[in-house]
């Protein structure tokens, strides 16, 4: 997949249909994580960490930063995803140890 040597939009939505893709099962992993750390923290008031969100969405941001891609969309969507995943963890705790 090269953006650059596009030369339809057919090949323009394969390859967001593609990434998409990945994109969807990475998060499935991702979320599996958050499974692990549900089992694994000591109890739910470990679940959320400011300290750790903090990090996490500084990370993306400086990765969105060195790549040209839009710092303040990735760091408003890492946002948006970590706490999708301290809900979820949260939802997982609950269910596993409630």
């Amino acid at each position: 997949m090269n953006p650059d040597s596009y030369t339809s939009m057919s090949e323009v939505r394969a390859g967001v249909d593609e990434i998409d893709r990945q994109i969807v099962a990475l998060l499935d992993l991702r979320f599996a994580h958050m499974r692990a750390a549900a089992r694994i923290k000591p109890d739910r008031g470990a679940v959320r960490d400011e300290a750790r969100k903090a990090q996490v969405i500084a990370n993306a941001r400086s990765q969105a930063e060195r790549l040209g891609a839009p710092a303040d969309v990735i760091a408003d969507l890492w946002d948006r995803l970590v706490e999708a995943s301290i809900a979820y963890e949260m939802e997982e705790f609950d269910r596993t140890r409630g």
